[in-house]
Order: structure tokens, then sequence, then C-alpha cells
């Protein structure tokens, strides 16, 4: 059976990995966790290993879709103007990129609009538009650029400014 070293230890792991996990989203417990008299922080590196050939070939693929350039992370918007994202994906077969806001993937209407320009066989530019802004246009957007091999995504938050006079 387990002893109670061996239990402790284990347990000791596990907590460090999910303050490690909670730190990483910005919850938890806070930056300290307490063991046995030792302090650990709980903002350590997360280290993940590949279990097997099929996960490696999958994450670290060279033919993968990865975005190399993206609009900046946050933006202001004044409620009437435009909002414009770019996101810039590789890969081989050349990506696709899709467009979301809050989690639920954005369709066309006619505030809604998005432009795409392939560059060689490997390499596709996209920038998303919307014209005129509400306030229901605040939120968190995100780039989801894939092919058969890998997922990459980034990810934008906006908010609205009203200026009065």
């Amino acid at each position: 059976m387990w002893s109670k070293k061996l239990l402790s230890v284990l347990l000791m792991f596990v907590m460090v990995a999910f303050d490690a996990c909670q730190s990483a989203r910005g919850g938890g417990r806070g930056k300290v966790a307490r063991g046995r008299g030792r302090l650990y922080n709980s903002r350590m590196p997360v280290i993940i290993q590949h279990r097997n050939p099929a996960a490696k070939n999958y994450y670290e693929n060279k033919d993968g879709a990865k975005i190399v350039k993206a609009s900046h992370f946050e933006l202001e918007y004044m409620l009437g103007r435009k909002i414009t994202f770019f996101c810039m994906a590789q890969g081989f077969p050349r990506p696709e990129i899709i467009w979301f806001k809050d989690g639920i993937e954005l369709i066309y209407h006619k505030f809604f609009q998005v432009h795409e320009w392939p560059m060689g066989n490997d390499t596709l530019k996209s920038k998303m538009e919307i014209d005129p802004t509400t306030q229901k246009d605040a939120g968190y957007y995100e780039c989801q650029a894939n092919n058969k091999y890998s997922v990459d995504s980034r990810g934008f938050r906006t908010d609205y400014v009203m200026i009065t006079y």
C-alpha cells in the first residue's frame, strides 16, 4: 500500500501544480503555498512533458499553423468608430483563420467584415473589422489559425470609451 511519506509528497506536488495553474489563470490561493515548513512559489513554470510521439508531432509539427503577427492585446474604441484586428498565420497547408467573440464564432453581418490575403503557399493575412461599433462590441476577440497539423490562437480584449464634452 502507499506509505504516508509518499502520499504527502504526492499531495504536495498536486497542491503546488494546482497553485501554479491557478496563478497562471489569475486565481488561486495567493502567491505562496506552505508545506512541511517550506515555502513554494506558486508562479513556478509548469513543464509539460509529451507522453507519446504523436503528441510531440502534433504540438511541435514544423508545418503546423502558427500565428506570426497579430494586433495588440487590448484596444479601447470610441462608440460609432471602427474596430480593426489583424492576424497573420503560417503553416503548410496554408492555415485558415476563424474569428471569435467571447468564445463564439463570428458570422458575417452588415457591420462585420473579414478581409483575407493569401501569401504564397503557406501564409494567410486576415483583417477583421466592425464598423460602426456599439456597446455590445466590447468583449474578448480571438483569431484562431488551424490546418491539419495544429491550431494556434491570439486573443484581444476591447472596451469602449465615451468622450463627453
